[in-house]
């Protein structure tokens, strides 16, 4: 008895500590989806110095990787963690998915410097390979450092020919990035925890098939959603305050035309007048 009883302890102890570790990581993925979510909105106050709108709005995907580190001694590296949210055929984004962002550097280099990454994939060939486990930028998908600011509205090239523009945060600068050679992976364990199902596909994330109510993913889809619409939605607040057109003054009716005169109805037919 005293066997199985302290077997049945064990089993219990290593069920709740199993518990507990799902519930620690799920509460990390969603942190990680708040600081996401804080990185967009404070972009996006910032109109001087973000994204440009019309970058933005027609955006086919958009990651953002909070707090990317990069560690240098001589040869350095970079890697972060992050979401991805990808547009469907009616134009709405998907669920998150969780990434992770890696990447090397050589040179002469030290230290160690936090940097928060925002994506733009302009294109469905920018980020569809994903899915199959890695997009590396550069390679996979052509990547360039994104302009900047409302200066910029009027000087990039309307037709946004990279697939991926890139850009980063780092003490208060906000600014494009060159991210050639970084690798862009699916985080399969962070979105088994926060989707509490092991196994789960990116793909089926991003196809509708497994959603999510939490609400750090929520408030990370409206900061998305603001984001893009954020132009529109400006566009519709000067409509409505402009004033409204005057009403058509109403037209003149036209002057009668003279009276017509009809021959008198005869009081004898049939009879010579006199």
């Amino acid at each position: 008895m005293r066997i199985r009883s302290s077997l049945s302890t064990l089993l219990a102890a290593v069920l709740l500590a199993g518990v507990a570790n799902a519930a620690h990581a799920q509460a990390r993925e969603q942190g990680r989806l708040l600081i996401a979510s804080e990185v967009l909105e404070e972009i996006r106050n910032s109109r001087d110095q973000a994204i440009p709108e019309r970058l933005l709005q027609r955006a086919y995907a958009i990651a953002v990787i909070p707090d990317l580190t990069k560690v240098a001694f001589f040869a350095g590296g970079r890697r972060g963690h992050g979401v991805l949210v990808v547009r469907d055929k009616q134009g709405r984004f998907s669920n998150p998915v969780l990434i992770t962002l890696t990447g090397g550097s050589f040179g002469w280099q030290w230290g160690v410097q936090s940097t928060d990454i925002v994506l733009v994939f302009t294109t469905p060939k920018g980020v569809e390979g994903i899915t199959g486990g890695k997009v590396t930028l550069g390679a996979d998908a052509s990547v360039a450092a994104g302009p900047v600011g409302r200066q910029a509205e009027a000087a990039t090239d309307a037709t946004f020919r990279s697939e991926v523009y890139s850009y980063s945060r780092s003490r208060g600068v906000f600014a494009g990035i060159a991210l050639d050679g970084s690798a862009l992976t699916i985080d399969d364990k962070a979105d088994a925890a926060f989707y509490k199902r092991p196994g789960i596909m990116a793909s089926d994330i991003l196809a509708g098939n497994v959603t999510t109510s939490d609400e750090s993913a929520r408030r990370f889809l409206a900061a998305v959603t603001s984001s893009v619409g954020a132009q529109r939605t400006t566009l519709q607040r000067s409509a409505s305050a402009a004033p409204a057109p005057a009403a058509p003054k109403p037209q003149a009716k036209p002057a009668p035309a003279s009276a017509k005169s009809f021959p008198l109805s005869d009081s004898k037919p049939g009879e010579e007048p006199k």
